[in-house]
Formats: C-alpha cells, structure tokens, sequence
C-alpha cells in the first residue's frame, strides 16, 4: 500500500525563504539610498541658501538702497574706475543745505561705507557691510547708482547687481 503522500508541505522551503530574504534585502536597499540622496541634496540647498555669500548679498543690498534712496540728487561723485562711489545727503528733513555724504567702496575683501561731514570734510562713521568681496564697480547714470557686487567665500560665490535712485 501507498503511503499518503501530501503535495503541499506545511512551512516554507529553503529556497522561498533565501529569494524572500534578498527581495526585502534589494527593497530595504533601494529605500536607504533614495533617503541618503534626499538628505544630502536637502544639506547642500540649505547650505546654498543660508550661506554667509547669500546673507552678505541681501545685507549690502538693502544698504546700497536705504543709502542711495535718502541721498541728493544733485551731487552723485563717482571714482573714473568705478571704485567708489560717493552720495551726499542732509542731515534731517529740515536741513536745506546738503551737508553729510557717504561713500561705498571696497577694501581687503570688504565692502565698506563711510559717513562723514561736508564743511569741514570730517569722517564720522566707517563701517563694514559685508565681507566675502572679490570685486566691487560702481557705475552712475544721472541720478540713478548701480552696484555690481561680486562675492565669493571659496565654496560659494554670488553677483549681486544692485540699482537705486537718489530722491532728496
């Protein structure tokens, strides 16, 4: 007589338990690389939008502009080279002679603004707007200035090109 003999075992063999383990290795696998990549590329976007360039690129902007905007329009002095740039201004909204100026230009990687006094040519103030310089131009057209601003700090560089208009 013939033993019962069963087709379908109880349990799992061998070999479907190795092909389920590599098909959970080969998935496991996939999900960390696809999450290591993503964290590497959300590091280096974060590092490209909160670097020291891009901060020091907003900084100088805005001052360029808040310095520009509140200058005379009548008197814009401006370096033959485009090295520096000079605007003069008053020093309160009663005052009607014009007699404070301040200049931009840039010095040992610094981009730099100083105040002083028209009569007699006094400097009060000098200071430091932004870092990371690697080269400064300035250029004017009537009463408008323009600030082409390059910064580099090694791992990242940036152009700002700033304008604004004198309106006092």
């Amino acid at each position: 007589m013939l033993k019962n003999r069963t087709t379908n075992p109880k349990g799992l063999m061998l070999i479907e338990l190795m092909i389920a383990t590599v098909i959970t290795v080969i998935v496991i696998l996939g999900v960390a690389i696809i999450l290591t990549d993503s964290q590497r590329g959300w590091n280096a976007m974060y590092n490209r939008i909160y670097s020291d360039v891009v901060t020091d690129g907003h900084i100088a902007r805005r001052t360029f502009d808040r310095v520009i905007r509140k200058a005379s329009r009548d008197n814009i002095a401006l370096d033959d080279a485009g090295l520096w740039v000079e605007v003069y201004y008053y020093t309160d909204a009663n005052s009607i002679v014009v007699d404070r100026y301040a200049r931009f230009y840039e010095a040992d990687g610094q981009l730099n603004i100083e105040y002083g006094k028209l009569d007699p040519r006094e400097t009060l103030n000098v200071q430091t707007v932004c870092e990371n310089v690697s080269d400064c131009v300035f250029m004017a057209q009537g009463t408008s200035v323009q600030m082409i601003l390059r910064l580099d700090n090694g791992s990242e560089a940036a152009t700002v090109v700033s304008s604004a208009v004198a309106h006092n």
